[in-house]
């Protein structure tokens, strides 16, 4: 399936914050690509338009792409509770974020690439499906002969905790102990906005 492959610190210029994690390129130019991207007047956006720019930034933040993503929203909407936040959830608990959340990957990208390189396994046999959703009491581990691998060994040395995680960085096995609160996720996304653009 067709990834973005390009630039990255151009996307994150472009929706204004670093949605790919850390970015020293995007710190040093924190404006809109092109040549008038450091103009004071730009162009005031529509409604439709703000909308569809907050559900292009989830997109590339989780690397989902338009049939998947709307297959994720179709899911969130039919489950109970609030659908902004079901959505987000819901890709939160995608294997590939899984893994890059658990530290086993420095970002989601890498996260992706390591399980469709059957390297990750979940609940002891290998995966290679990044769409995979994870649910509670789920085990996420790296397969036996990919733990030498220095990606993962780089990006365990500095692992975040995350309530809703279990990581030993000892044996690389985590477990995934509950769907998260939408106020535990630290991504800055305003879900309601495309739940808006999604009900015209």
């Amino acid at each position: 399936m067709a990834r973005y492959t390009g630039p990255s610190t151009k996307i994150a210029r472009k929706f204004g914050e670093p949605i790919f994690g850390s970015d020293k390129y995007f710190e040093k130019r924190n404006f809109p690509p092109g040549q008038h991207g450091l103009a004071s007047k730009r162009k005031k956006q529509k409604e439709y338009g703000v909308q569809l720019k907050e559900k292009q930034k989830v997109k590339y933040m989780y690397g989902v792409l338009e049939r998947q993503f709307h297959n994720t929203y179709d899911k969130a909407s039919r489950m109970a509770g609030q659908k902004g936040e079901n959505l987000i959830l819901l890709l939160e608990s995608r294997l590939d974020n899984v893994v890059y959340r658990m530290g086993i990957a420095p970002t989601r990208a890498a996260a992706r690439q390591l399980v469709s390189h059957h390297h990750i396994t979940l609940n002891g046999a290998v995966c290679s499906i990044p769409s995979t959703f994870v649910k509670a009491g789920d085990t996420v581990a790296v397969r036996e002969r990919s733990k030498s691998l220095e990606v993962i060994q780089k990006s365990v040395a500095s692992v975040n905790k995350y309530s809703w995680l279990e990581f030993d960085t000892k044996t690389l096995v985590g477990k995934f102990l509950n769907m998260p609160t939408r106020v535990e996720v630290p991504e800055s996304i305003n879900e309601q906005l495309i739940v808006d653009l999604y009900s015209k």
